[in-house]
């Protein structure tokens, strides 16, 4: 007797398609179910040992509602036959963050016609949380998107384990709809030649500092892929110098940082203080800071310098060699805090620093670290320093290719101000030019009391501004313009017999 074969109808299917990320594929787990979860300080790894692989389709952390909506969206459009969305919003940074939350509002409260920071159409998120869809992906698509898709959230692990077993599991039928697939416009910026490693930039704010830094990586750093699906723009070894933040933070009005006050006051736990390990969260600053290696290295550094003011060794540090094997290495690996006449300074080591999103806010929780130790130990004794500059040496000074319109837009609108302001002052000192005989004569006195430290003299103004530009390396680069130009003038005046007087 010969068995009949039965071949199941084609709109039942035993397994759900396999999730296939279009986008950012490197950053998503993927499982053999329908449920995606979507986490966003809560690792995905420990999400995915929560779960069984046939109980999710795909894992991915959100860390921004401007950057990384668009994308997931694009990547569940991808795959249709995903039913559930569970939102894992867990931790404080969640919630700092707001990107879980404007998901949400997404689903739930739609979207609606408006503009992206750089200007640029787009479908605005009906949220208090600021976050866009690409205008690419049509109204109707979204719509359907958002009707077809169960939202579910979750504020800890065991709820959101508990929400995706209480989704239905695959019946076997058709996916939703064919995959759609929408064009990604991708910038891509226009690049001048300059050095590769080794940058100074110097700001009185930490706003018109990171104006600075912007521009500087925009103009030459160099176009590099990263380990994420994409691109960043990068210098290497870029030392940025705070000279005046004031004590409660400047934020300029209108405000065009990617930061505002209330988001700052939640931030600065994240260095000042410890927090206890929650499963999933790698760490924060605070944490490696105050109890990690099993001290607390704030007010060990505090010790030190009441004990020894000019110590050279006031030194913490946030890099764990088990890094290299857990993986989630800190981007800030060290800070070193100095006293030089009377005055602390704090400088911090970067290995990897986004400088458009996070570099603000860094630094404004690194100067609320160097103000607390200042008043600590004007509290343990008698010194009492002034606050000195904050210094941050990033090794990977880098902005990424899905910020580079924003970058462009703060270029235009704030970097052609801010340089046209002019700066008087210059570390170098100040120079005097002067005809005496038949030669040009130019003398270089300290930026403060006057005094001469050298004189140059010559009668090629070239020939003499190559020599004070070697012999002060550090002299501003208008500055140097500056005395080429009279330099010129008072060569004419020698040439000519006519007098010179320096700035007429």
């Amino acid at each position: 007797m010969t068995a009949l074969s039965f071949d199941p109808p084609p709109e039942l299917m035993m397994e759900p398609p396999a999730y296939h990320p279009h986008y950012k594929p490197n950053q998503v787990l993927c499982g053999q179910g329908t449920v995606v979860v979507v986490t966003g300080w809560t690792v995905r790894q420990t999400v995915a040992k929560a779960l069984k692989p046939q109980e999710y389709g795909a894992i991915g952390q959100l860390y921004s509602p401007t950057r990384g909506i668009s994308l997931l969206l694009r990547n569940l459009l991808a795959n249709p036959q995903v039913r559930d969305v569970v939102v894992l919003d867990a931790t404080p940074e969640d919630r700092n963050a707001g990107a879980c939350r404007c998901l949400v509002d997404f689903f739930r409260h739609g979207f609606r016609e408006g503009y992206s920071e750089t200007g640029a159409m787009c479908w605005r998120i009906e949220s208090p949380i600021l976050g866009y869809v690409d205008r690419e992906i049509p109204a109707e698509v979204l719509e359907n998107l958002r009707q077809s898709l169960r939202c579910h959230v979750a504020h800890n692990l065991g709820d959101m384990v508990a929400a995706v077993r209480a989704c239905p599991p695959w019946d076997g039928t058709q996916p939703l709809g064919d995959p759609q697939i929408f064009p990604l416009v991708q910038p891509q910026p226009t690049v001048l030649p300059g050095p590769r490693y080794g940058h100074r930039i110097e700001g009185k704010t930490i706003a018109e500092t990171w104006v600075k830094i912007i521009h500087r990586i925009k103009t030459t750093g160099t176009i590099r892929p990263t380990g994420y699906d994409g691109q960043w723009q990068e210098l290497i070894n870029l030392m940025a110098i705070v000279t005046d933040e004031p004590p409660e933070f400047y934020f300029p009005e209108p405000n065009y940082l990617p930061c505002d006050r209330p988001f700052i006051q939640d931030y600065l736990s994240q260095i000042l203080a410890d927090s206890p390990h929650r499963e999933g969260v790698k760490y924060t600053y605070g944490q490696r800071l105050r109890s990690w290696f099993g001290v607390d290295q704030i007010e060990q550094v505090v010790a030190k310098l009441v004990g020894e003011i000019d110590a050279a060794s006031a030194v913490m540090n946030l890099w764990d060699v088990e890094d290299h094997h857990k993986g989630g290495s800190p981007c800030l690996n060290h800070i070193w805090v100095r006293v030089v006449a009377g005055e602390l300074s704090l400088t911090a080591i970067f290995r990897s620093n986004d400088m458009f999103s996070a570099w603000p806010a860094n630094a404004m929780g690194l100067r609320a670290l160097q103000q607390h130790i200042r008043d600590r130990i004007a509290e343990t004794s008698a010194y009492d320093l002034t606050l000195g500059p904050l210094i941050t040496v990033s090794q990977s000074a880098h902005i990424y290719d899905d910020t580079w319109d924003n970058a462009d837009r703060l270029i235009a609108e704030q970097y052609l101000p801010l340089v046209k302001q002019p700066q008087f002052t210059d570390p170098a000192g100040n120079f005097l030019i002067d005809i005496e005989g038949k030669e040009l004569v130019v003398t270089q006195t300290t930026p403060g009391s006057g005094e001469v430290v050298q004189s140059f003299r010559g009668k090629n103004p070239l020939m003499l501004v190559r020599k004070i530009c070697q012999n002060s390396p550090m002299i501003r680069p208008e500055h140097a313009g500056y005395l080429g130009l009279e330099l010129q003038k008072a060569a004419h005046c020698l040439a000519t017999g006519q007098p010179y007087r320096q700035d007429q």
